[in-house]
């Protein structure tokens, strides 16, 4: 019975990815609104977490410059969900460099898979990922929320496929190789 629930939990996975990649291509700026809106959560967290640490630097020095540091992290971080617009830019970027590093990496992954089925489709995923953040990168200042919203989709989509026809993650794939 284990055994089984292994075996589907890739197809579950697949089709949560297809299906939310989807909602982001019908609502991309939804989606992209909301990437941002969570990195800016994340950040706030971060510049609050900086803060309690600072209690226990071993000066009152490090202690207060630690301290203002977590403050700046957070006031960057509710900067972002206040005004998440001006915040794509800088996103956009970040966003091009991972799908291009990512897309490499799918790349190299597939040529060493050697003969396994789902080869072409980890290489379909890692060749969309490159030209995605191609584009992304000559946009970038331009490209803002929509694009966003609209690449996330797409590369949801295509990792969902993949994980549907290599009945795993590509990801665990490159960690058993």
């Amino acid at each position: 019975m284990n055994e089984t629930m292994n075996s589907r939990q890739p197809k579950v996975l697949g089709i949560a990815m297809i299906v939310l990649g989807i909602v982001a291509l019908v609502t991309p700026l939804v989606a992209g609104q909301s990437m941002l809106m969570l990195i800016g959560m994340l950040i706030v967290v971060a510049g609050i977490l900086r803060m309690v640490w600072a209690f226990r630097a071993e000066t009152p020095g490090q202690g207060i410059f630690k301290f203002l540091l977590g403050v700046l992290t957070a006031i960057a971080g509710g900067l972002i969900m206040a005004h998440p617009m001006m915040a794509s830019g800088l996103l956009s970027i970040l966003l091009a460099a991972y799908l291009l590093m990512d897309g490499l990496v799918e790349v190299i992954v597939a040529f060493a898979l050697g003969g396994h089925p789902g080869k072409g489709w980890l290489m379909a995923t890692g060749l969309i990922s490159i030209v995605l953040g191609c584009l992304m990168f000559f946009q970038a200042p331009l490209s803002g929320v929509i694009a966003i919203g609209v690449f996330l989709g797409i590369k949801l989509v295509f990792v969902g496929l993949a994980t549907l026809n290599l009945g795993a993650t590509p990801h665990s794939l490159m960690k058993s190789e």
